[in-house]
């Protein structure tokens, strides 16, 4: 986490921010964003959505002024936009990956740009929602994580805070993975890469962790869903209710909602936290550090129903 946060003052016209990525439309974070700026009373504020490329990212920062209090970065630009900072946070650089730039007042008319990485702060709260929920505590000790971009090392990050060091990394092709096993090393974490299939060796992983988190995009772990769902419907119900010890489930994605995944989990007794808990969190954390305001979560959380629903 990071404490740089902006200079709030009111200026006549208010500040502005937006969400960068590519596409772009279906995010959230103006529904988030405003809902903030409305409930603090931040008059003449604005936040946009903006499709931006990785090629054109360079020249998007390059037209930034200080009328602007920061962005919010998706895909594919988390990784993109390290070495177009001029100071990134170190939990953005072991991570490898910001998904928050903060314009600062600099020397002259320029800004100084700064990484942040609030994905770690929302990946943590959300799957602390989902352990107080099923009536865990203390530190996690076993997890899987599925996926290898920008959002598998954050989960790392966070997995890290929550206790646990050595989860089990869940991969497509190994040769995509190397961006997270260097975020790894530099985190100090130790983790183990695999790749996803076969099948029953996944599946008997995310059985017996107290933790899964799936970073993979909307619709990805589809097929993961259905080999669970077929291996609870060959399997024997135990009589003692073993099912209901199944851990905590975080699919990262929200679209559809519930994600297949996010119902199979259930299905087999399991706990899920949909991935709009995490895009809340690090959006808080994003209020908090562009506005130098404590983020109103009532009302962001309230927004983000009537949004879903």
């Amino acid at each position: 986490m990071t404490d740089r946060a902006v200079d709030a003052s009111p200026t006549p016209r208010g500040r502005r921010a937006a969400v960068l990525g590519h596409p772009v439309t279906h995010s959230l974070s103006p529904v988030l964003h405003g809902a903030a700026y409305a409930a603090l009373g931040l008059e003449g504020w604005r936040y946009d959505r903006l499709d931006v490329t990785e090629e054109a990212l360079p020249t998007v920062l390059a037209d930034l002024d200080r009328s602007w209090a920061g962005l919010s970065l998706t895909m594919p630009l988390k990784k993109t936009v390290l070495g177009l900072l001029d100071h990134v946070e170190p939990l953005a650089e072991v991570v490898g990956a910001v998904n928050t730039v903060l314009v600062q007042a600099g020397a002259g008319d320029r800004p100084v740009l700064v990484g942040a990485n609030t994905d770690v702060h929302g990946l943590v709260a959300a799957l602390s929602e989902g352990r107080v929920t099923r009536g865990d505590s203390g530190p996690v000790r076993s997890a899987v994580v599925i996926g290898a971009g920008a959002t598998a090392a954050s989960t790392l990050a966070a997995l890290a805070q929550l206790g646990c060091t050595t989860a089990q990394v869940h991969v497509r092709s190994m040769a995509r993975a190397g961006a997270a096993m260097r975020a790894a090393h530099r985190m100090g974490v130790e983790p183990q890469f695999l790749t996803l299939e076969p099948w029953d060796r996944l599946l008997t992983a995310m059985r017996t962790a107290d933790v899964v988190v799936s970073t993979l995009p909307p619709r990805a772990a589809d097929e993961i869903a259905s080999e669970l769902g077929e291996q609870g419907r060959e399997a024997d119900v135990p009589e003692d209710g073993a099912q209901d010890r199944l851990g905590v489930l975080l699919d990262c994605a929200y679209d559809p909602r519930p994600t297949a995944l996010g119902a199979a989990w259930q299905a087999a007794g399991g706990t899920v936290v949909g991935g709009e808990r995490m895009l809340l969190h690090q959006a808080t954390e994003q209020v908090r550090l562009m506005t130098g305001r404590p983020a109103p979560v009532g009302a962001m959380d309230a927004a983000l129903g009537v949004a879903l629903a």
